[in-house]
């Protein structure tokens, strides 16, 4: 009788002890999920985002020319964010617009060098401020998920303007991440003819991945599930959820360019042949560019670049 006393005291004891280590992992990965959601997501909590203020940016010539001439546009997102963007029409009557959707921390007039490319072919130029970058609203980054849903809304804002508008979608990093998830919306326009994208990702769980073990050494798990998890909670997608290599599986008909720098070890440059695959459509094309570095596929070899795109769009925009 007093073993089986002493048994049960024993069990109870280390039921209590594991008890208490599960409340102190858990408490731990819920500490660290919400850190490395606000370190990477929430520009106001002193995080990665917080870094990028537009009013600190110096202007290059071709990003003031871009501020300089274009004119302020707002949209109101399907959740009720007052969005902005740069609008630049043609000085003569044009039929051809380009969205262009900047990267991480970025701001509409860094798209300025782009835009200044897509306006000299006959484009009419806007620029979307993803939500929570320069003074669109948003408590959150969503790495192109959610602004996936607002490039199909300033879509239909150019197309009620212009019904015989034909549209191109251009993304850099997380912009090109956001024309991905965005080629697979049922809703969106048949106006957009095309898409291009530029050193852009295959999902937020994959590009977070490398990130975490870059910066931190850390595994994905438990860490990085931690941290989607939290990320559920609070914006309302998870890390998986977000992923352009799905999206890209629905894109059955319109036409794509995947452009990618070969030295890209930010966004590695493996995932240009994981996103060129996963899309559905036959008309697609693929430009590695030697030599160049995250986002510097254009600087790198601007004449290959350029060349490459100007073709691209001449099949597909009359």
């Amino acid at each position: 009788m007093e073993k089986s006393v002493k048994k049960h005291r024993k069990l109870k004891i280390a039921l209590i002890v594991l008890a208490v280590l599960l409340v102190l992992v858990a408490g731990a990965l819920t500490f660290a999920g919400n850190y490395l959601f606000n370190f990477a997501l929430d520009p106001h909590a002193g995080g990665m985002l917080s870094a990028y203020d537009p009013d600190e940016w110096d202007l290059t010539e071709s990003m003031a020319w871009l501020a300089g001439n274009a004119e302020d546009r707002w949209l109101t997102s399907h959740d009720g964010l007052a969005l902005h963007a740069l609008y630049l029409p043609q000085e003569s009557e044009s039929h051809k617009y380009a969205v262009i959707c900047h990267g991480y921390g970025g701001i509409p007039q860094g798209m300025g060098g782009y835009a200044s490319h897509f306006y000299d072919m006959g484009y009419s130029i806007l620029a979307p401020a993803a939500r929570s970058h320069e003074i669109s609203q948003g408590r959150y980054a969503s790495m192109g998920w959610l602004e996936r849903r607002d490039i199909v809304a300033w879509v239909d804002t150019l197309v009620e303007q212009d019904p015989e508008a034909e549209i191109i979608l251009f993304g850099i990093s997380m912009g090109g991440a956001t024309v991905m998830m965005t080629a697979g919306e049922a809703d969106l326009s048949p106006n957009v003819k095309c898409i291009i994208e530029d050193c852009g990702y295959t999902s937020v769980w994959d590009e977070f991945a490398v990130q975490l073990e870059e910066m931190f050494g850390l595994p994905t798990f438990p860490v990085l599930d931690a941290a989607s998890l939290v990320c559920q909670v609070r914006a309302g997608f998870s890390f998986k959820e977000a992923s352009a290599l799905e999206q890209l599986s629905y894109n059955d008909s319109r036409p794509m360019l995947f452009i990618h720098g070969e030295e890209d070890t930010f966004v590695p440059y493996w995932m240009l042949d994981k996103v060129y695959h996963s899309c559905y459509c036959e008309d697609k094309e693929m430009l590695s560019v030697p030599g160049a570095a995250h986002g510097e596929a254009a600087g790198t070899d601007p004449e290959l670049y350029w060349s490459t795109v100007q073709t691209f769009l001449e099949k597909h925009v009359s």
